[in-house]
């Protein structure tokens, strides 16, 4: 459902309330300047909280950031891992940064499939964030969208046959309700860094509208001056949700056209 639009005038114009953001490149960028790949996802994890802390303090009212999908238990085990030490480093180190600019952190995703160390620091992090009254910080781990969707229609179906769900009422609002975070708002930017088109099973039910926007920048180069041509970007879009911009008129050699043909 379209949203009024948010008006940033010193950014070119309107606004993104809901980012998410495919963060990829990591490997790839450590392997070109010759390091182990481990070395990208610790950098990765600086542009993290740099992108985190912009956001929050330019206004950005949601934060999605796909960090582990389900596709990547297959990955090496040692790199694995290596990644869930990682969140549990950063879940906890980061608490200071997202207390201090306001930001409640949760996540979306199969979170039972995360170790105990990784779960711990999660858990705890949301509850010391829980009160706060800014941005909110979502994490999608184990997260996969057709997951999601295999998931929601499941409960779907268990309401149903224990008789709290109709067949006949079940519509998009009703699967909605269903989703790993059925009350956030559809995201209205979409960034996926590395160059790569494709949204990777990734949101794909909420981001049926988004606008999308592809940065070339490896997810450790992806700072404050990228995202920012992001927004940029953003703001010269004309987002009509599969309808028609009523008070824009066609040009005037259609309309003489049209006029012609009718006549």
């Amino acid at each position: 459902m379209a949203r009024p639009r948010i008006q940033r005038p010193d950014l070119g114009g309107p606004f993104p309330e809901h980012v998410a953001i495919i963060m990829d490149g990591n490997g790839r960028w450590a392997e070109r300047l010759g390091w182990r790949r481990v070395w990208g996802h610790r950098e990765g994890a600086q542009s993290v909280r740099e992108i985190t802390t912009a956001c929050a303090e330019m206004g950005v009212k949601s934060l999605t950031l796909y960090a582990f999908s389900v596709e990547n238990w297959k990955r090496p085990r040692r790199e694995v891992q290596y990644l869930m030490r990682l969140l549990a480093r950063y879940l906890i180190e980061e608490r200071p940064t997202l207390m201090s600019n306001g930001i409640r952190l949760s996540a979306i995703g199969r979170l039972d499939d995360l170790p105990e160390v990784a779960m711990s620091a999660l858990r705890e992090t949301e509850r010391r964030t829980a009160g706060n009254d800014g941005m909110q910080l979502r994490l999608a781990l184990s997260y996969g969208s057709r997951t999601e969707i295999a998931d929601a229609l499941r409960l779907v179906a268990e309401d149903a046959r224990a008789g709290v769900l109709a067949p006949e009422d079940v519509n998009e609002e009703t699967l909605r309700r269903y989703l790993y975070a059925p009350m956030a708002a559809d995201p209205d930017l979409v960034i996926r860094t590395a160059g790569e088109l494709r949204l990777s099973n990734f949101l794909l039910w909420q981001a049926s509208y988004a606008e999308i926007f592809v940065s070339h920048a490896c997810w450790p180069e992806f700072r404050r001056p990228q995202l920012l041509e992001a927004f940029a970007d953003y703001a010269r879009r004309v987002r009509k949700f599969g309808g028609l911009i009523q008070d824009c008129p066609a040009p005037a050699p259609v309309r003489a056209e049209r006029r012609a043909a009718e006549g």
